[in-house]
């Protein structure tokens, strides 16, 4: 599942690479339909926000909660649209992972975190997946909160229970949260900050106070990782496992081999299965994972049939290397499935505080020969489309020049701003994908000339310095290499030298949680909406962020970013806020924009079933089973 609560995003600073960090060709996880400008038509309005009902005590008191629009299942609803809820259960899903692991703690602040770390634990809301973040009960029956949004009461359901059989109350949902408060990451501490108190009313209903209404901040608590007390409470929070802790999910680690492989076990008595929620998913007995150092080797452990289905990010590989006997004989089945959720970000981003990155005109120079027409052409096999935005594809894309409510955000900053957003539209530089980029390098060389560089033999420097202009591109997949040099190539024929290094994961989980690098190879999944979550990105007050990769500490995207934070009740003014930011994100050239796909790619043996239906903004893989049938007709393996 692709969409994500806001919390889990934060969450996801501690374990940065457990699902996804750095890219290679393409993000390591399911890419999303192509819905750029130039392949469909870019819808650019936004829902009404949701009309909430008051009872005679003047609160709402709702099964579901939203911030941006009505909620689709109504209270007495049996099951997602997406799912059968008659799906026999068993079997086992092999999948393969990449790297390594040697902790079971994904909300440690070191180690590398098992594959499947978020199977230990039940959250207090989950989302559905044909709906734009809209919240439904899980461990949490309804929720309860006034129009003023300055408190919340989730009703815990009677049945909850951890994994140990103990049922999950409302002192075990105060001590997660105090758990994570004050000892988790310090960015949560500081984005809950806000709320004031944390009480159990009773053993079943549990009460967040906050100091002033903030709906997002409510609807955020909703997925709040529940921990069970009777593990964590005499454990170091920050440090990692090296033994499978309790949970409150359905899933338990039953087998493994520290780095090698790790199998997940359905609770086969677990509290949830036939709630609304769940019903009809969690349809594998078991869930395994096996680890690779190597892609190439994945894809052949997929032809062997010792991992059952294989996502794929690679363009080449995609075009010719899913071919065998097995395909032949329809025992594996190449898909591309049609996904509607916002567009991964995928860029080179630079680190802002090295001094030879500082200058926005560098920046933007050494982007000018990222060649995307020859990349795509020759080595992506015409499978990608360039991206140009922070939020492609959505209604919060910048497009043409800013219209008169964006003119109103935008002119108290504009002398704090580059002049570029009040007179031109953003667009990469395009080549005619021949190779051939001197009228980049050229136009390139004028912006160098103007942030205080030249050549001199061949080599930029720095005209005062005599210093050449060096930096190093950090990468920890080989597949990253591969488009990179072209890249590389081209910045030397403008007399910049950029060395690539390739480093294992956990050298480049410390590097970028330190902020040690020049440039780097990123992506991160798609946003329907700017959220809350873009303080940690790119808010000064949270330089120290593990997400603010940059570096940026800028008084005028700090003004963006409040005004899209003090915008989320108003879908309408957030339009205008969010293109707002784009644009000035656009212009001061954080990162070079790469690219982004058009399909979530998926191989897989032909023994399972689906569903009728596929949910929206998912690929829907999750709600599959094993048909006993088709998987009996397979050769033997």
């Amino acid at each position: 599942m692709k969409q994500l609560t806001l919390i889990a995003s934060f969450l996801a600073i501690l374990f940065l690479f457990s699902c996804n960090g750095g890219t290679g060709e393409d993000s390591s996880f399911p890419v999303p339909v192509d819905d750029s400008p130039d392949s469909v038509s870019v819808e650019r309005t936004v829902p009404p926000n949701p009309v909430e009902r008051v009872n005679a005590d003047g609160v709402i008191v709702s099964h579901a909660i939203s911030l941006r629009s009505e909620s689709k299942y109504p209270a007495d609803f049996a099951h997602f649209d997406y799912v059968n809820p008659d799906a026999p259960k068993g079997g086992t899903l092999t999948m393969a992972a990449t790297g390594t692991y040697d902790s079971f703690h994904r909300y440690g602040q070191r180690g590398d975190s098992v594959p499947g770390a978020g199977l230990f634990y039940d959250t207090l809301m989950t989302a559905s997946t044909d709906e734009i973040e809209v919240y439904y009960g899980l461990i949490a029956e309804k929720v309860e909160y006034p129009p003023e949004y300055d408190w919340i009461i989730f009703h815990l359901r009677p049945e909850a229970r951890h994994q140990d059989g103990k049922p999950i109350v409302a002192e075990d949902v105060v001590f997660s949260f105090n758990k994570f408060f004050n000892e988790g990451v310090s960015q949560f501490k500081s984005y809950y900050g806000a709320v004031t108190s944390v009480e159990a009313l009773d053993e079943n209903r549990v009460k967040f106070t906050l100091e002033e209404g903030d709906k997002e901040l409510l609807i955020s608590l909703g997925g709040l990782t529940i921990l069970p007390p009777q593990y964590w409470r005499d454990r170091d929070f920050a440090e990692p496992l090296t033994e499978p802790p309790l949970g409150s999910g359905a899933y338990r680690v039953s087998d493994y081999a520290m780095g090698q492989f790790v199998v997940w076990e359905r609770l086969k008595d677990y509290w949830a299965m036939d709630i609304p929620t769940v019903k009809g998913q969690l349809n594998f007995d078991y869930l395994r994972y096996d680890l690779y150092r190597d892609e190439v080797v994945k894809l052949e452990a997929l032809k062997a049939g010792e991992i059952d289905m294989r996502f794929e990010n690679i363009s080449k590989q995609w075009a010719t290397q899913y071919t065998g006997p097995n395909f032949d004989a329809g025992y594996i089945i190449k898909e591309e499935l049609p996904d509607e959720t916002p567009s991964s970000l995928q860029r080179y981003v630079f680190n802002i505080e090295r001094p030879v990155l500082a200058d926005r005109r560098v920046r933007e120079a050494l982007g000018y020969v990222m060649d995307f027409e020859w990349l795509n052409h020759n080595l992506f096999y015409d499978q990608y489309s360039r991206t140009r935005s922070y939020f492609q594809g959505t209604p919060f894309e910048a497009m043409g020049l800013p219209g008169p409510e964006e003119l109103k955000i935008l002119e108290p900053i504009r002398d704090q701003i580059p002049e570029e957003v009040f007179t031109t539209e953003y667009q990469p530089m395009v080549t005619d994908g021949s190779g051939n980029v001197r009228s980049q390098i050229a136009a390139a060389l004028k912006l160098f000339k103007e942030a205080g560089w030249e050549i001199r033999d061949q080599v930029l420097v720095n005209v005062e310095t005599g210093e050449p202009l060096v930096f190093e591109l950090l990468i920890y997949s080989p597949s990253s290499e591969r488009p990179a040099i072209p890249f590389q190539e081209n910045l030397k024929k403008q007399g910049v030298e950029m060395n690539i290094r390739l480093v294992d994961t956990t050298q480049y989980i410390n590097r970028v949680r330190e902020r040690d690098f020049d440039l780097i190879s990123w992506a991160e999944g798609g946003s329907f909406f700017p959220d809350s979550g873009l303080q940690i990105g790119w808010h000064s007050e949270f330089i120290d962020s593990t997400w603010n990769l940059s570096g940026v500490q800028d008084p005028a995207v700090d003004y963006l970013v409040e005004g899209i934070v003090a915008n989320q009740n108003d879908n309408q003014a957030l339009l205008f806020w969010g293109r707002a930011f784009d644009r000035v994100l656009q212009w001061n050239h954080y990162g070079v924009f790469l690219w982004h796909a058009g399909i979530s790619r998926v191989a897989y043996w032909d023994k399972f079933a689906r569903p009728e239906l596929k949910p929206k903004y998912s690929d829907g893989t999750e709600n599959w089973w094993i048909d006993e049938e088709k998987a009996s007709s397979l050769p033997q393996r």
